[in-house]
């Protein structure tokens, strides 16, 4: 397996503010790629992420009869040239991409014929029953091709029976914002289409970004009464759907400033944010630094670090870059209300626990929690990524504190942050140049 000594602890640190070079948001880039797809003509995504997860997304969405995907300089370009579009003649094969296949799976949903959807072990693992139940009340049928509702799935397009849906909420958003994204997609005479989120809704921001995206698209989706969401039919209307700045990417290196007690900041971004992971700068608030969020700009100076009890249910993506930061500072922190952890990339939970304890910190983990008990400093150590980014990102932060932390296959940050080596390196530099 490929490693990588990742760089040695700062000896100094600048107090020149670092600026630091974030790509555009994954979560933007693969909400606005599905609705630039269901455009007709042709509509640009600037700003766009390149990274593994974008391109899954792109070449599936490309396979379909009638829709092509180009990748520019800038993002991408979509082009629709069949107003119902023909499934893919080859499987939609997702790699390890959660929220582009639960997106694929409710935009296949009105392609005539029946598209395949797909990827690596971990995702087939991972539940998609809840999205298929909603599926197929709404009238489109599926076939589970191996196991039972899992990948690999064959969703066959056609008419939906009524405007009536309903999805339990409590596994993965990315089912509900799927419904929404295929909700906008349908015949606009005949009325709204309600869908009616059960059980409590996990990493609710992140919906909220589905319907901000599709209200500025043209598209209107709005809260309802009991929760519930409202979604009017109809296509994007803008040739351009731009791409803000990754606030799961930036967690990482306002964790850096955290650790080592300098400032960075972020443009790009700001305090209107949709993006949910925005909240992890004012958790970093509470434990001690100093923090700044204006319309455009995110700056953080870092200070003595302390514990907290943080409900993270809204920023689950950057839950493993606070724990790193809990690792340094002094007393306890308790990150609750993070079941879902358990069924992503891999279980984050336990990796929390296992690669933070093989650097010496005792980790408590539970169902939906994890207490990290820091002891002052950390022993040099080897970090398993079980191939996911999060783990990879987050942990390598302590290499500009601790001495001798190894991040196995760092190549596994192409998921989500391609160049993410490159700019620690350029933290680094600023800091010790």
């Amino acid at each position: 397996m490929e490693l990588l000594s990742t760089l040695e602890p700062l000896s100094k640190t600048n107090p020149a503010t670092y600026r630091a070079r974030i790509p555009g948001s994954k979560s933007y880039t693969n909400r606005a790629l599905v609705l630039a797809s269901q455009r007709m003509g042709v509509t640009g995504v600037t700003g766009g992420l390149h990274c593994d997860d974008t391109a899954r997304l792109s070449e599936a969405l490309d396979s379909f009869v009638g829709l092509s995907i180009e990748k520019t300089d800038d993002g991408f370009r979509a082009e629709r040239t069949q107003e119902r579009l023909g499934a893919p003649s080859s499987e939609c094969f997702m790699g390890g991409a959660g929220t582009p296949a639960r997106f694929m799976l409710g935009f296949s949903a009105t392609a005539e014929g029946g598209s395949i959807v797909t990827g690596i072990q971990r995702l087939c693992e991972r539940p998609v029953k809840d999205i298929l139940d909603s599926l197929s009340a709404a009238g489109i049928r599926y076939d589970s091709v191996k196991e039972t509702d899992h990948l690999p799935i064959r969703v066959h397009g056609g008419p939906i029976s009524n405007r009536e849906w309903s999805i339990h909420a409590g596994i993965s958003s990315q089912f509900t914002s799927s419904l929404c994204l295929l909700a906008a997609q349908q015949d606009p005479t005949g009325g709204p289409i309600r869908i009616r989120p059960t059980g409590k809704t996990v990493s609710r921001p992140y919906v909220q970004m589905t319907l901000s995206m599709m209200n500025a698209c043209g598209i209107k989706a709005e809260r309802s009464d009991n929760d519930s969401i409202l979604v009017y039919p109809g296509m994007p209307q803008h040739e351009t759907i731009p791409v803000e700045v990754d606030a799961s990417g930036m967690s990482y290196y306002l964790a850096a400033a955290a650790v080592t007690g300098t400032t960075v900041e972020i443009p790009g971004i700001g305090k209107n944010s949709a993006q949910g992971d925005i909240g992890l700068a004012t958790a970093f608030g509470d434990m001690g630094c100093e923090v700044e969020l204006t319309d455009d700009v995110i700056r953080l100076k870092g200070g003595k670090l302390r514990g907290i009890d943080i409900d993270m249910d809204k920023m689950p993506d950057v839950v493993l870059t606070l724990a790193a930061v809990a690792a340094m500072a002094e007393g306890p922190t308790r990150i609750t209300n993070i079941a879902n952890l358990r069924v992503k990339e891999c279980d984050r939970i336990s990796a929390t626990a296992t690669e933070l304890g093989r650097m010496g910190v005792k980790v408590e983990e539970g169902p939906d929690y994890v207490v990290i008990h820091p002891n002052g400093s950390l022993t040099p150590a080897r970090i398993e990524t079980y191939d996911d980014h999060r783990v990879a990102m987050s942990m390598a932060v302590l290499s500009l504190v601790s001495p001798g932390i190894e991040i196995e296959d760092p190549g596994c940050v192409a998921k989500s942050f391609p160049k993410f080596w490159d700019e620690l390196e350029r933290f680094h530099a600023h800091h010790e140049g």
